[in-house]
């Protein structure tokens, strides 16, 4: 965990002395925001608070067993803020755990459900970028690489294969059996309609009301970009976001969304204000709440 806490350190300095270097930026951004469409704002406030319904929906799918849906998204919105505490979704990850096996499963199969809800998680937001760049041709330019030559070519034929190799001895230990145990949950969950109903559909909900939060955003600063720009914008960014083991992404994601809205055209003001008025809705103004929520569950035994 040490390296852990270093690197997130080393992202949130860097955030800052970024944050510094850009300093006009950013109070030209809180000015843009101080003065935004109240009107927009609140939708993005209704669509940042149904992302915690649109994860209990996508973790009862994860689960065949019927959960208490209260609980279940009282646990979420717990969840975000723990998710704030500790780095690489850590926080997230052990107050659900918890809850789950709480809630009567065994660790083992609680601990395939948070894997089967992350996979669909990541299955839908490559869903999501998909489509956006189908409908939004010439969004998303990748440039073409160099032509390498065959001493590269056969290294990198070399690299493959030795990854392969070592990669299929791993498996060969409690990692191929931990794979198999998730790959049975996957099919026991897509037995029931029902239940893989709800695990992609809250998924994908999850994935766009995030999106929803930082288009309404945009419009409540004025910012001129069209909507699906912005979402792809904020895909990516949360994309990368997510190598970076900060508490909640907090620096790498900030960073990261500043940076894609500049690239679509967004002029910095405008890009700040988006990313601040995301952050408060989505972070800082539910820290508080929720982890007074995280407290009373853990005093009711409920985690």
């Amino acid at each position: 965990m040490s390296w852990q806490a270093g690197i997130s350190l080393l992202v949130l300095v860097c955030a800052a002395y970024l944050a510094h270097r850009h300093w006009p930026a950013v109070a030209a951004g809180v000015a843009r925001l101080a003065g935004a469409d109240r009107g927009w704002l609140l939708v993005a406030a209704v669509a940042a608070g149904a992302t915690w319904p649109a994860s209990a929906l996508a973790q009862q799918g994860a689960v065949a067993r019927q959960l208490p849906a209260a609980k279940l998204v009282a646990a979420q919105f717990a969840a975000c803020s723990a998710n704030h505490l500790l780095p690489s979704g850590l926080g997230a990850g052990a107050v659900n755990l918890r809850f789950l096996t709480r809630c009567g499963l065994p660790l083992t199969r609680a601990a395939t459900a948070l894997a089967v809800k992350a996979g669909a998680g990541t299955v839908a937001r490559g869903c999501l970028i998909g489509g956006l760049a189908l409908a939004c041709p010439g969004v998303l330019r990748v440039p073409r690489p160099p032509t390498p030559g065959p001493a590269w070519t056969l290294a990198a034929c070399a690299g493959t294969v030795v990854a392969a190799v070592v990669a299929a001895l791993f498996l060969a230990g409690p990692l191929r059996r931990a794979l198999r145990r998730v790959l049975l949950d996957v099919r026991a969950v897509h037995e029931r309609p029902a239940r893989a109903a709800a695990l992609w559909g809250g998924s994908l909900a999850f994935a766009a009301l995030h999106c929803a939060v930082v288009i309404a955003v945009t419009q409540a600063v004025g910012l001129p970009l069209p909507p699906a720009r912005v979402a792809l914008a904020f895909l990516a960014a949360s994309s990368a976001a997510v190598l970076l083991p900060t508490p909640g992404g907090i620096g790498s994601l900030d960073a990261a969304l500043a940076f894609a809205l500049t690239l679509a055209g967004a002029p910095g003001g405008a890009a700040a204000s988006t990313v601040l008025g995301y952050r408060l809705l989505t972070a800082w103004l539910p820290l508080v709440p929720g982890l007074v929520t995280l407290g009373v569950l853990v005093r009711r035994r409920v985690l």
